[in-house]
């Protein structure tokens, strides 16, 4: 076991300089080595699996960027992010190299031609599966590159420089030999230069009607911004062939997304248009629905749609006006869409809610109605003229339910399949396997002359999840279990490869297993390895991994997965220092709130922000306790949020200390987000925890009024729950120390950086002890390097000092001292 102590060393190693606010400002920190070898640990790579099924892509992922990637420039537009060097995305994770593998016998071939240290993106495979595109983002722009199967070679596919500001940059067309790519025009110019002195004040508006918005980050701000946003999507279509041939297709405009018909004639474009908001996102501004032909003409306007700032706020209301719009995957042109029926508004009255709707090519005559729904519309997955699975949802009741649909026959009443709260794990009868056919379309798998699907699903249960795969009947909607997962390994369905065979590719793992992929043949239990990963992290091979069950004291079944570190007995060893990490969840059933969730077989995996760090510490980890906050009936869970919250820390705290794993006071409890606001919550309003650890939270619900969460009534309507379950307003009641770690760059609904700082003043003003970490150019979760290893180091610190060496029944309240001072 590990030794517990405060490093004197690391101490040494800051170099302070005061703020104006009196704080210690200190150099990128790094941890105790044995944790900075967790965060630097190699990453295994990612797969996508060919359409065939015959060869996979591996996607070979980098390490943490560093603090000089994370600090380019970067535009806040609308709710998107974009860098203005490349116009794409500001904060995307690359990879550094590809591979192709062949399932049949796992052999690999590195693609060659790639420039040095690339920095890819966006790959995916030809419809046929005999090439891959993806992009490189070199030097000032992303580039298109696409890579034979055959050769292994790549090579940049055109000198144009994609527009990938927002949504996928490129799509296949169908015919696997073309492109369709968003491109920057080279009319476009240079930026709009941001003027040196305002022409005048930004203004806001609203006379009568009412327009309540949820909070967002980085809107729009002026007029200087409007340009900005008009420049960076500024886009131009472009067929690009694998033979080098190009066509610009259509005019130029604000283009978000262009998807390429089955048949590969046609393009369904969306495209914005002014006037533009400065209180909502982009996905709310005006924009116009068009099919285009191939040679960008218009052949049908399906919408033009005005800006939605008028969107109830009651959860599941949407805007009015066609929404969802796509292609049939079973058709070569047909769109399909929903459109709302009671206004967009949840919170009215109506027998109707939405309805999908059909035209097909040439689009000409009215649209034919498939299916209307009394909930709201959720998914639609495609079979063929016979058969089509759709589903609708509702929030207030979880309600989710699935129904058969005849696309050729729509007159037909359509048929329930499903019906069940989707909060409800242990019921859920799991989703449709797909699979790509060769124009690229993406369909669901059947048999039995299209009277057998097959449903995967995560098979949770009492034990844990077990992951399974269904036949299931259409006609007479049984069911036939062809795989559960086993213990001691955690096994899920990828892809069916060979439906008359029975062969089936899984991804296979356990405790100290690295997940893997495997080719099973049901009903023999044959397995054989296709890929061979090793274990990223071989210092947490012999950690101990339990799924811990116990109750809170209302009678509610909570659970969490205890973590001890490799060696470790509680006999021998006695208790550990602990640190608690979770995040609360709302529920309308107090039976699916005691469900367990996980699996106490899956691999012992270091994220980026896990709490598995302090394992090779010394300490003991309990992650993701259930904290269900109930409102059953015509309750609101919110209403008892922080009795119910305090009573699941209560009965976690009492479950390790009664298992002789963790000491009562010497006990932190940590979270990220909705996390760090129950961390604040839990020190304000109970004594359970020698410290806290809060990183990116929001903690004043009064800044987020028109609802945060799962809490859709405004802060009008609920006053006290807004009141009660707001830690800045107790912050007179925390009375042990608080680490708080945001990053300056916050762009997560509610959680902005202002919220960390009112509250460390508030805290502060009422002498706690609390420590303020601002990390630069970070957002809601950190990228670079320096910044995680940071943050490791504030934490390791925060623990070490105020849990491993905490005395028994310590309070800090009006304590001075803090780190690095």
């Amino acid at each position: 076991m590990k030794a517990l102590a405060l490093s004197s060393a690391i101490v040494l190693l800051l170099l302070p300089t005061m703020t104006a606010f009196g704080q210690t400002d200190l150099v990128y920190q790094i941890p105790p080595e044995e944790i900075a070898a967790l965060a630097d640990a190699p990453k295994t790579p990612s797969v996508l699996l060919s359409p065939t099924g015959e060869h996979m892509v591996l996607r070979l992922r980098r390490g943490l960027p560093g603090i000089d990637v994370v600090s380019q420039p970067e535009l806040r537009l609308g709710g998107l992010r974009i860098n203005p060097r490349t116009n794409g995305p500001s904060r995307g994770w690359y990879y550094r190299g590809l591979k192709f593998l062949q399932v049949a016998d796992g052999r690999e071939r590195d693609v060659t031609g790639l420039p040095p240290d690339p920095k890819i993106s966006y790959v995916s495979w030809s419809p046929d599966g005999k090439w891959i595109a993806f992009t490189i983002t070199n030097g000032g722009q992303v580039e298109l590159w696409a890579a034979d199967l055959n050769t292994g070679q790549a090579r940049k596919r055109t000198y144009r420089a994609l527009n990938a500001a927002i949504g996928r940059p490129y799509e296949w067309v169908s015919d696997s030999r073309t492109i369709v790519a968003k491109t920057i025009p080279s009319s476009r110019g240079e930026a709009p230069p941001e003027p040196t002195v305002p022409s005048g004040p930004a203004i806001q508006e609203n006379i009568g009607g009412r327009r309540p918005a949820r909070t967002y980050q980085d809107m729009l701000k002026n007029p200087y911004d409007e340009r900005l946003f008009e420049h960076c999507l500024s886009t131009r279509i472009v067929r690009i062939g694998l033979d080098g041939k190009e066509q610009p297709v259509g005019q130029q405009g604000m283009i978000w997304s262009v998807t390429p018909s089955p048949d590969g004639k046609y393009i369904l474009v969306e495209t914005f248009r002014r006037p533009f908001s400065y209180s909502v996102p982009y996905y709310r501004f005006p924009r116009r629905i068009e099919v285009w032909d191939a040679d960008g003409n218009v052949v049908k306007q399906l919408a033009d749609l005005p800006l939605a700032d008028n969107v109830p706020i009651a959860f599941s209301s949407v805007p009015t006006g066609p929404r969802a719009v796509d292609w049939r995957q079973d058709a070569d042109a047909t769109l399909y869409w929903a459109e709302a029926l009671d206004g967009g508004d949840a919170g009215s009255e109506a027998d109707e809610r939405d309805r999908i709707c059909m035209l097909e090519a040439p689009f000409e005559g009215e649209p034919v109605p498939l299916v209307t729904f009394g909930l709201r519309f959720h998914e639609l997955r495609w079979s063929d003229d016979e058969l089509a699975l759709t589903s609708e949802w509702w929030w207030a009741t979880r309600r989710l339910r699935v129904w058969a649909v005849e696309p050729g026959a729509p007159e037909k009443a359509p048929r329930l399949m499903m019906d069940y709260s989707y909060e409800d794990r242990y019921s859920d009868p799991g989703k449709p396997m797909m699979m790509s056919v060769d124009n690229g379309a993406s369909l669901m798998v059947t048999a039995n002359d299209g009277k057998t699907i097959f449903l995967r699903g995560d098979g949770a249960s009492p034990e844990g999840d077990r992951p399974f795969l269904d036949e299931f009947d259409i006609e007479t909607k049984e069911t036939n279990r062809l795989f559960r997962s086993e213990a001691p390994c955690y096994e899920r369905a990828v892809s069916i490869l060979d439906v008359t065979e029975r062969e089936i590719l899984t991804r296979r793992e356990s405790v100290s297993e690295v997940p893997n992929y495997y080719v099973r043949t049901l009903g023999n239990d044959s397995l054989r390895r296709v890929t061979r990963f090793s274990h990223p992290t071989p210092q947490l091979l012999d950690v101990q991994k339990e799924m811990i069950r116990y109750e809170r004291a209302d009678g509610v079944a909570l659970t969490g997965t205890l973590y001890l570190p490799a060696g470790y007995s509680a006999e021998t060893d006695g208790p550990l220092p602990m640190l608690m990490w979770a995040y609360p969840h709302e529920f309308k059933s107090a039976a699916a709130a005691g469900q367990v969730t996980g699996s106490p077989y899956r691999f012992v995996r270091i994220s980026t922000h896990s709490p598995l760090y302090w394992l090779v510490h010394g300490y003991a980890v309990l992650d993701n306790p259930s904290l269900p906050i109930v409102g059953e009936g015509n309750v609101e869970p919110n209403d008892t949020h922080v009795e119910q919250l305090v009573a699941g820390a209560q009965a976690a705290v009492d479950e390790v200390v009664k298992r002789g794993v963790a000491d009562r006071d010497r006990t932190a409890i940590g979270g990220h987000s909705y996390g760090a606001f129950m961390t604040a919550n839990l020190l304000a309003h109970s004594d359970l925890f020698a410290a806290g650890i809060a990183r990116s939270g929001a903690y004043n619900r009064t800044l987020t009024p028109f609802g945060f969460q799962r809490e859709e009534r405004t802060f009008w309507e609920a006053p006290g729950a807004y009141f009660a379950m707001s830690p800045f307003l107790h912050a007179d009641k925390i009375n042990e120390p608080l680490l708080l770690i945001h990053g300056e760059m916050d762009n997560s609904s509610g959680t902005l950086p202002i919220q960390s700082e009112r509250l460390y003043g508030a805290l502060k003003g009422h002498g706690a002890t609390v420590r303020l970490v601002m990390l630069p150019h970070e957002s809601h979760g950190y990228r670079g390097r320096e910044s995680v290893m940071h943050m490791l180091w504030e934490m390791t610190e925060w623990l070490d000092r105020y849990v491993a060496n905490a005395k028994p029944g310590m309070k800090t309240k009006g304590a001075t001292e803090s780190l690095g001072q």
